[in-house]
């Protein structure tokens, strides 16, 4: 799935530099290409990630199982998307708003870091899509009042402290009849949050993709959620 960058980029950031590597995914009928600065895609590699000493890079320039499985999701779902306003939170490098914005939504792609909107944006241009914006936005301090058809993201459950902004996002900025695609990789904070959900009226319904090979594919689940 991973392929090197043919001549290796360098993200220079306050903190020092890190090198970019290049992922090629074809998610429905075309190839999206990615900058990262990690690939942890199995359950071992993650381990020995998170376990790097001085690991300095944000996470979220990471490209992780669970967005892999979102954009292939977001492709299998192309007439649902078309056409559609999208928010994508905790973008990450991107890869399930570039699905999304391939199959002709209009999509914001949202981060609280300054450096992982930069590759968003990177990512987005080298794919060559128009119909993205970026912003700058932390979900403490939300302030954008937009109503969208779809909100997506991958892998934002993770902390319970976070729970309550979303829950206020998710009800503040999706449109009538709007739904969310969430995909998680089964983490223990996040069955919780979901079933809180649904105890106050949501619907949800969820899909299971396998990304990786072999045994050391990863399980992620993609839950669709409807509002009450």
């Amino acid at each position: 799935m991973t392929t090197p960058v043919a001549k290796p980029e360098i993200l220079s950031t306050s903190i020092g530099d890190f090198p970019l590597s290049e992922c090629r995914i074809t998610v429905g009928d075309r190839e999206l290409a990615v900058l990262h600065t990690h690939s942890v895609l199995s359950l071992d590699e993650e381990t020995r990630f998170l376990n790097i000493p001085d690991q300095r890079a944000p996470y979220g320039v990471v490209l992780w199982p669970a967005a892999v499985a979102l954009a292939y999701e977001i492709a299998l779902r192309a007439d649902e998307f078309r056409g559609k306003k999208v928010l994508e939170l905790g973008a990450g490098t991107g890869l399930p708003g570039i699905a999304a914005a391939s199959l002709g939504a209009v999509v914001v792609q949202t981060d609280r870091s300054e450096l992982i909107v930069h590759i968003c944006q990177r990512n987005g241009e080298r794919n060559k899509m128009t119909g993205i914006e970026y912003k700058l936005a932390d979900w403490s301090e939300w302030t954008d009042e937009t109503r969208y058809d779809w909100i997506i993201a991958s892998d934002i459950l993770y902390a319970d402290t976070q729970h309550e902004h979303l829950r206020r996002i998710f009800k503040g900025n999706l449109a009538s009849n709007g739904r969310i695609l969430l995909s998680d990789s089964y983490r223990p904070p996040s069955l919780p949050f979901l079933e809180s959900l649904e105890a106050s009226g949501w619907r949800s319904r969820h899909s299971r993709w396998k990304i990786g090979e072999g045994t050391d594919a990863r399980a992620v689940a993609v839950y669709d959620l409807t509002p009450p």
